[in-house]
């Protein structure tokens, strides 16, 4: 309430107030009401927004879906001004402390905080709650004390009513102590993701991580990176056992194992000297694939085409297949297991295993290998590092073969089409 007040004073024309309904408490819709008077008198527009929270984790869920309210009334270039202060700091710092978090969490709130979607500012960050309560009691306005707030049932009242008490009566200032940590905190954060920024750059690419890059940093910024990688775009990070977790069972398993982790929505392989993020449908593409043998099917110069592969065009070649294929009924045909091929180049006749072998095709990517035949003559192979053109009477000076455009990886769907 204070801060509305002081929001109409230095921005009256720009504000608006949004009051989130949890519906968790039975006085909940009046203080609503109270929140709406309020800013009728100041002449500032509020919004009641009503929300359900789902159980589990009661604080979390209330913020989680508070969030997702806020979010819905705010443009992107809108700032969200929230009233947490210090001893609201402070707490969140011991909360995270409690619960093993490192220097992001103990860095705890930001007086300006850059989301994705929105940015929140807190002036009240170092204003304790007794200069707050002061300064609405001599402004005069009615407000309302939430008597969870007391409620020891729930950490951050228990660390309130129960620890707070203990721990200033043998350190007077440790409020402010513990607020200012958190700013150091803050700091330590921002180096800390400097370097990070720099090692993401030299070992990351998508959903790669080059692993002899990362045998290169010490062994702190390889649990720095690794924890950030996997959070990804969600909102925490991994705890410090899911990051040892992979390292031992995925990272530093022998060589020839077929090691994986799944740490929620995906799945994280070793492949030669790469680690892999995967979703559940690619890597289990192959379990649930439908590619069909096609035919008859006719390629045209200039023509681009999409197979399980990915998407290549026909181009001329200084060799490559005779001219006279183009327009012809061709047949593509499904990896079956037990072919031979020829390569072009190549002496004598390889199992098409060792070829893909050879070539490091990703394990869960090889359901999407693919025979060009004609007349039962194998004209060569699409694979997602292109296309092998295979020897046979149908290889030509001057010729044509499909030029792989993207891999597999740039598509999902796993169908054939094609296009003038």
């Amino acid at each position: 309430m204070l801060l509305l007040y002081l929001m109409s004073e230095i921005f009256p024309k720009q504000i608006r107030a949004i009051y989130i309904d949890h519906q968790l408490q039975q006085m909940s819709a009046e203080w609503g009401i109270l929140v709406q008077q309020q800013s009728e008198a100041l002449n500032i527009p509020c919004i009641i927004q009503k929300v359900s929270v789902d159980a589990g984790n009661l604080e979390q869920q209330a913020r989680h879906v508070r969030y997702q309210a806020y979010q819905q009334h705010l443009d992107c270039h809108e700032i969200l001004v929230l009233a947490h202060h210090q001893q609201d700091q402070a707490e969140t710092l011991l909360l995270r402390l409690f619960s093993g978090a490192g220097v992001n969490g103990l860095a705890a709130m930001q007086q300006i905080d850059n989301r994705k979607d929105f940015t929140i500012w807190r002036p009240f960050l170092d204003l304790s709650r007794e200069q707050i309560e002061q300064w609405s009691n001599q402004l005069g306005f009615e407000y309302v004390i939430d008597p969870t707030n007391s409620d020891i049932h729930y950490d951050r009242a228990w660390c309130r009513e129960e620890l707070w008490g203990v721990l200033e009566k043998r350190f007077p200032k440790m409020q402010l102590a513990v607020a200012r940590t958190s700013y150091l905190m803050q700091d330590a954060a921002e180096i800390l993701d400097d370097v990070l920024k720099a090692d993401y750059q030299q070992c990351v690419v998508d959903h790669q991580l080059d692993l002899e890059q990362l045998a290169q940093l010490s062994t702190a910024r390889q649990r720095q990176l690794l924890s950030a990688w996997i959070k990804g775009d969600g909102q925490y990070r991994p705890s410090y056992e899911m990051v040892k977790r992979l390292q031992n069972e995925v990272i530093f398993s022998k060589p020839d194992a077929q090691a994986s982790l799944h740490i929620h929505p995906y799945y994280y392989l070793r492949y030669q000297k790469r680690l892999y993020r995967l979703t559940h449908d690619e890597l289990y593409a192959e379990k649930v694939s439908t590619i069909p043998n096609i035919s008859p099917l006719c390629f045209f110069a200039g023509q681009s085409i999409q197979v399980a592969a990915g998407k290549f065009e026909i181009i001329s070649q200084t060799v490559g297949l005779a001219p006279e294929l183009l327009g012809r009924e061709l047949k593509l045909l499904k990896r079956q297991g037990g072919e031979k091929i020829h390569l072009y180049g190549r002496v004598g006749h390889w199992p098409l295993k060792k070829a893909i072998q050879e070539a490091q095709i990703l394990p869960w990517l090889r359901h999407t290998i693919q025979i060009l035949v004609v007349d039962n003559v194998m004209l060569g192979v699409f694979s997602p590092k292109g296309f092998w053109l295979a020897q046979s009477e149908y290889v030509v000076q001057g010729g044509w073969q499909p030029s792989l455009i993207s891999d597999c990886n740039d598509f999902s769907d796993q169908s054939f089409s094609y296009h003038e």
